[in-house]
Protein backbone atom coordinates (compact mmCIF):
# COMPACT_ATOMS: atom_id res chain seq x y z
CA UNK A 1 0.00 0.00 0.00
CA UNK A 2 0.96 3.47 -0.49
CA UNK A 3 2.65 5.13 2.33
CA UNK A 4 0.91 8.36 1.82
CA UNK A 5 -2.56 6.97 2.42
CA UNK A 6 -1.95 4.89 4.93
CA UNK A 7 -2.24 6.19 8.64
CA UNK A 8 0.41 7.07 10.58
CA UNK A 9 -0.23 7.63 14.12
CA UNK A 10 3.10 9.68 14.90
CA UNK A 11 2.24 11.74 11.82
CA UNK A 12 -1.50 12.22 13.15
CA UNK A 13 -0.57 13.07 16.22
CA UNK A 14 1.67 15.77 15.67
CA UNK A 15 -0.42 17.39 12.79
CA UNK A 16 -3.09 17.71 15.90
CA UNK A 17 -0.32 19.36 17.85
CA UNK A 18 0.75 22.00 15.29
CA UNK A 19 -3.09 22.50 14.61
CA UNK A 20 -3.34 23.14 18.08
CA UNK A 21 -0.94 25.59 18.16
CA UNK A 22 -1.59 27.34 15.23
CA UNK A 23 -5.12 27.25 16.53
CA UNK A 24 -3.84 28.55 19.69
CA UNK A 25 -1.27 31.45 18.16
CA UNK A 26 -4.32 32.96 15.75
CA UNK A 27 -6.62 32.73 18.61
CA UNK A 28 -4.66 34.85 19.92
CA UNK A 29 -3.19 36.88 17.72
CA UNK A 30 -5.63 37.28 15.04
CA UNK A 31 -8.80 36.42 16.25
CA UNK A 32 -8.38 38.73 19.44
CA UNK A 33 -7.98 41.41 17.32
CA UNK A 34 -10.39 40.75 14.38
CA UNK A 35 -13.25 39.98 16.91
CA UNK A 36 -12.64 43.47 18.86
CA UNK A 37 -12.08 45.40 15.68
CA UNK A 38 -15.78 43.58 14.92
CA UNK A 39 -16.95 44.83 18.35
CA UNK A 40 -15.80 48.29 18.02
CA UNK A 41 -17.53 48.13 14.11
CA UNK A 42 -20.95 47.04 15.61
CA UNK A 43 -20.70 49.51 18.44
CA UNK A 44 -20.32 52.63 15.68
CA UNK A 45 -22.34 51.00 13.93
CA UNK A 46 -25.05 50.90 16.62
CA UNK A 47 -23.79 54.12 17.77
CA UNK A 48 -24.62 55.46 14.26
CA UNK A 49 -27.61 54.29 14.37
CA UNK A 50 -28.83 55.96 17.27
CA UNK A 51 -27.28 58.92 16.60
CA UNK A 52 -29.68 58.83 13.27
CA UNK A 53 -32.81 58.19 15.27
CA UNK A 54 -31.78 60.95 17.32
CA UNK A 55 -31.49 63.52 14.47
CA UNK A 56 -34.67 62.21 12.46
CA UNK A 57 -36.67 62.74 16.13
CA UNK A 58 -34.86 65.82 16.46
CA UNK A 59 -35.74 66.84 12.52
CA UNK A 60 -39.21 65.93 13.54
CA UNK A 61 -39.47 68.56 16.10
CA UNK A 62 -37.95 70.73 13.98
CA UNK A 63 -40.55 70.06 11.59
CA UNK A 64 -43.32 70.49 14.09
CA UNK A 65 -42.03 73.63 15.49
CA UNK A 66 -41.69 75.08 12.18
CA UNK A 67 -45.56 74.15 11.37
CA UNK A 68 -46.79 75.85 14.30
CA UNK A 69 -44.09 79.21 13.72
CA UNK A 70 -45.35 78.99 10.07
CA UNK A 71 -49.17 79.03 11.33
CA UNK A 72 -49.07 81.55 14.11
CA UNK A 73 -47.25 83.83 11.50
CA UNK A 74 -50.12 83.47 8.86
CA UNK A 75 -52.50 84.31 11.96
CA UNK A 76 -50.71 86.91 12.75
CA UNK A 77 -50.21 88.15 8.78
CA UNK A 78 -53.67 88.21 8.70
CA UNK A 79 -54.40 89.91 11.84
CA UNK A 80 -52.36 92.46 10.49
CA UNK A 81 -54.32 92.43 6.82
CA UNK A 82 -57.98 92.64 8.52
CA UNK A 83 -56.59 95.67 11.04
CA UNK A 84 -54.93 97.46 8.12
CA UNK A 85 -58.17 97.41 6.04
CA UNK A 86 -60.18 97.93 9.19
CA UNK A 87 -57.78 101.12 9.42
CA UNK A 88 -58.09 101.62 5.70
CA UNK A 89 -61.72 101.53 5.93
CA UNK A 90 -61.56 104.41 9.00
CA UNK A 91 -59.58 106.63 7.16
CA UNK A 92 -61.84 106.62 4.06
CA UNK A 93 -64.72 107.19 6.10
CA UNK A 94 -63.12 110.20 8.44
CA UNK A 95 -61.94 111.64 5.15
CA UNK A 96 -65.64 111.04 4.00
CA UNK A 97 -66.64 113.27 6.98
CA UNK A 98 -64.04 115.65 6.36
CA UNK A 99 -65.13 116.08 2.97
CA UNK A 100 -68.96 116.46 3.58
CA UNK A 101 -68.31 118.89 6.09
CA UNK A 102 -65.68 121.16 3.87
CA UNK A 103 -68.34 120.59 1.37
CA UNK A 104 -70.80 122.11 3.84
CA UNK A 105 -68.66 124.99 5.09
CA UNK A 106 -68.16 126.16 2.04
CA UNK A 107 -71.75 126.35 0.85
CA UNK A 108 -72.46 128.09 3.96
CA UNK A 109 -69.57 130.62 2.98
CA UNK A 110 -71.16 130.98 -0.35
CA UNK A 111 -74.59 131.16 0.68
CA UNK A 112 -73.04 134.35 3.23
CA UNK A 113 -71.17 135.94 1.09
CA UNK A 114 -74.62 135.76 -1.43
CA UNK A 115 -76.41 137.37 0.92
CA UNK A 116 -73.71 139.81 1.77
CA UNK A 117 -73.77 140.71 -2.05
CA UNK A 118 -77.48 140.84 -2.24
CA UNK A 119 -77.80 142.87 1.03
CA UNK A 120 -74.46 145.35 -0.56
CA UNK A 121 -76.91 145.53 -3.63
CA UNK A 122 -79.91 146.47 -2.16
CA UNK A 123 -78.40 148.97 -0.05
CA UNK A 124 -76.49 150.69 -3.35
CA UNK A 125 -80.03 150.85 -5.67
CA UNK A 126 -81.64 152.47 -2.37
CA UNK A 127 -78.99 154.93 -2.42
CA UNK A 128 -79.14 155.05 -6.22
CA UNK A 129 -82.61 155.47 -5.87
CA UNK A 130 -82.27 158.24 -2.78
CA UNK A 131 -79.84 160.13 -4.79
CA UNK A 132 -82.12 159.84 -7.74
CA UNK A 133 -85.18 161.08 -6.19
CA UNK A 134 -83.05 164.21 -4.86
CA UNK A 135 -82.25 165.11 -7.85
CA UNK A 136 -86.08 164.96 -9.59
CA UNK A 137 -87.39 166.59 -6.41
CA UNK A 138 -84.00 169.29 -6.65
CA UNK A 139 -85.42 169.74 -10.35
CA UNK A 140 -89.03 169.64 -9.47
CA UNK A 141 -88.35 172.68 -6.89
CA UNK A 142 -86.33 174.43 -9.48
CA UNK A 143 -89.87 174.44 -11.24
CA UNK A 144 -91.49 176.33 -8.48
CA UNK A 145 -94.00 173.88 -7.31
CA UNK A 146 -96.67 174.75 -5.22
CA UNK A 147 -96.85 173.97 -1.82
CA UNK A 148 -99.62 170.81 -2.58
CA UNK A 149 -97.71 169.58 -5.21
CA UNK A 150 -94.52 169.17 -2.68
CA UNK A 151 -96.21 167.49 0.01
CA UNK A 152 -97.53 165.19 -2.43
CA UNK A 153 -94.46 164.19 -4.09
CA UNK A 154 -93.01 163.95 -0.06
CA UNK A 155 -96.00 161.44 0.08
CA UNK A 156 -95.39 159.01 -2.47
CA UNK A 157 -91.73 158.97 -2.34
CA UNK A 158 -92.23 158.21 1.17
CA UNK A 159 -94.50 155.74 0.26
CA UNK A 160 -92.18 154.38 -2.79
CA UNK A 161 -89.54 153.93 -0.19
CA UNK A 162 -91.79 151.95 2.39
CA UNK A 163 -92.78 149.59 -0.08
CA UNK A 164 -89.00 149.07 -1.09
CA UNK A 165 -87.82 148.05 2.34
CA UNK A 166 -90.58 145.48 2.70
Amino acid sequence: MNPLVQPDPGLFIWTIVTFLVLLALLAKFAWGPLLEALDKRQESIRKSLDDARRARQELEQIHQESKRILGTARTEAEAIVASTRADAERLREELKQKARAEATNLVKSAERQIEMETARALQQIRQEAVDLSVAIASKLIQRNLTKEDNQRLIDETIGQLDTQRH
